[in-house]
């Protein structure tokens, strides 16, 4: 069955274009012409993804992004006309998984689209996803893209986003390795951000906001003037 993407922007004309090369290459798509459209179709049937406009009349993209967050972490692709760092940032503190600015390449878009579900379901098709990292009080589960923290009464779920989730999972499967924020960005966006390094801390600093909230045992530690790391070991 094809994946179902719902492509969300109030211009007729853009619709339309992404419309036409995401069908050809093998996608479904719903247009929606406005945030509220969008939202009611999304709590009838959830689609694979998303690809949503920031600047709309009514319900925002923003808005948009944090009401679908709320309920699910479906892959969400921002696009905006202001090719802003505010805009980068909050799209990536939203959940999003993806931030392109207007214009954009029409093939470009196809190649993020791509990008993203190969991400997500590589990590569900790996021969290793029947198993389950642990990193000191947390554990993995590829097959659901979920993590939980283990306590004696059982298990707790910390609810992810995508990103996070992608961040995580990466940095666990690489644990006591320190990576650079350009080398991060390069391994979980699975090509170079549009953007600076700054999209990766605003995403650490949303993780250990969660892993603060649930006290957990797992940190993730800077490396001053390099990078960030995970390890198994408690200071």
């Amino acid at each position: 069955m094809s994946k179902m993407i719902y492509v969300v922007d109030d211009e007729k004309d853009i619709r339309e274009i992404v419309r036409s090369y995401l069908e050809k290459e093998g996608y479904a798509v719903n247009e929606y012409e406005n945030g509220e459209e969008a939202l009611a179709a999304f709590n009838a049937q959830a689609p694979d993804m998303l690809v949503i406009d920031i600047m709309m009349p009514g319900m925002s993209g923003f808005e948009l992004c944090n009401e679908i967050r709320k309920k699910a972490n479906t892959p969400i692709i921002i696009v905006s006309a202001r090719d802003e760092e505010l805009d980068r940032i909050l799209g990536i503190e939203m959940g999003a998984d993806d931030y392109i600015p207007k214009p954009f390449s029409p093939r470009e878009m196809v190649a993020r689209v791509k990008a993203v579900f190969r991400r997500i379901d590589g990590m569900r098709s790996d021969p290793s996803s029947a198993l389950n990292p642990c990193c000191r009080d947390l554990k993995i589960y590829p097959d659901e893209r979920r993590v939980v923290k283990v306590t004696p009464e059982g298990e707790e779920d910390l609810n992810f986003t995508a990103m996070e989730y992608n961040f995580i999972n990466f940095m666990i499967a690489n644990k006591n390795r320190v990576f650079t924020r350009d080398q991060l960005l390069t391994n979980i966006w699975e090509y170079q951000y549009i953007g600076d390094t700054r999209a990766v801390d605003d995403l650490v600093k949303r993780i250990r906001k969660k892993l603060d909230t649930h006290h957990t045992d797992f940190s993730i530690e800077t490396v001053w003037g390099y990078g960030y790391k995970v390890t198994d070991s408690v200071d």
